[in-house]
């Protein structure tokens, strides 16, 4: 293990972040609270009540927290406290760039490519992978398992996980004069943008005739089915097990908790809350939260428990 000095992490740091205390201190490990010890980097969470207490009891010599904390001079002369208004963020910045590991650029030798797929030097696919007549962008890690149809775009440092599907068949039928199924062609693609992350088995379906688009940033958990025609904005989280059902419409910033569906043609607004195991069925304006079978604002929530509290 390296031994990491402060001065090393400075460039991590934004402008109005403070270093307090002792600098000449290291450290060379990051360890969940209950494995700590003086080599680690530590940091409070702002939630905790006594965060004196905690610096004082934590072993770590070099610690994270938010301005709310005084540091007397006893603290500043055996610890070095780095004062930051997002813990989190800063702890993890520090912990991407000096503990986990890069990925190397290679294309797995079991992996089939096809031969007008457009794919870069610097790009990870790895093994048993298929990449059909596809471009795939600068940066882009792709683990096993995957299969990436034909023409899917795929941007700069998407990581795809393993065992995802990109760009098959929406479910798309008409039924007949006589009660069977005819299927709509499905000829569309999938754009995902730049800086887009797709968990493990999550199926994104292609446009029936035009594009299901993923933006910038957005973040796509495990066992997830995205449909045909879907639109989802910037730096959406979509979390496990939720279904987005065909041509419906997520805004920017919008967080959709576990194994909530949204049924087809729906729009969420932007920066929308979608609570855990919802089922959406009418459009959901900007900035609202929603949840519940079927969803509603929380607001209705409230009011229906606040009357079923008053007839008991």
């Amino acid at each position: 293990m390296r031994n990491i000095s402060v001065e090393e992490i400075l460039p991590l740091l934004d402008s109005e972040d403070k270093v307090l205390g002792n600098k000449s201190f290291y450290f060379n490990n990051i360890k969940p609270t209950d494995s700590v010890n003086e080599e680690s980097l530590d940091w409070i969470n702002p939630l905790i009540k006594n965060k004196i207490e905690y610096i004082l009891k934590s072993k770590a010599k070099i610690i994270i927290c938010d301005p709310s904390v005084v540091i007397s001079e006893d603290m500043a002369r055996n610890k070095c406290i780095i004062v930051v208004k997002n813990t989190k963020l800063t702890f993890l910045r520090i912990a991407n760039n000096f503990f986990v590991k890069k990925p190397e650029y290679e294309i797995h030798p079991s992996a089939i490519i096809h031969p007008e797929a457009k794919i870069p030097k610097n790009c990870h696919i790895g093994p048993l992978t298929y990449i059909g007549k596809s471009e795939i962008g600068e940066g882009a890690i792709i683990q096993g398992r995957c299969y990436i149809y034909d023409n899917v775009i795929i941007g700069k440092n998407v990581k795809i996980k393993v065992g995802a599907v990109i760009g098959g068949d929406g479910f798309g039928y008409q039924k007949n004069s006589e009660g069977s199924f005819e299927k709509f062609p499905q000829i569309g693609g999938v754009i995902i943008k730049d800086n887009v992350e797709i968990g493990s088995n999550t199926c994104i379906d292609r446009g029936a005739l035009g594009n299901t688009i993923i933006e910038e940033g957005t973040k796509i958990d495990n066992l997830v089915q995205i449909s045909h025609n879907v639109k989802i904005g910037k730096h959406c989280a979509i979390t496990a097990n939720v279904v987005i059902a065909g041509s419906s419409t997520i805004g920017d910033y919008t967080w959709i908790a576990p194994s909530s569906t949204i049924r087809d043609q729906i729009n969420v607004g932007k920066s929308v809350m979608i609570g855990m195991g919802s089922t959406v069925t009418k459009n959901v304006p900007d900035t609202e939260t929603w949840l519940g079978f079927p969803a509603m604002p929380l607001f209705n929530n409230v009011r229906i428990l606040r009357k079923l509290n008053k007839s008991e």
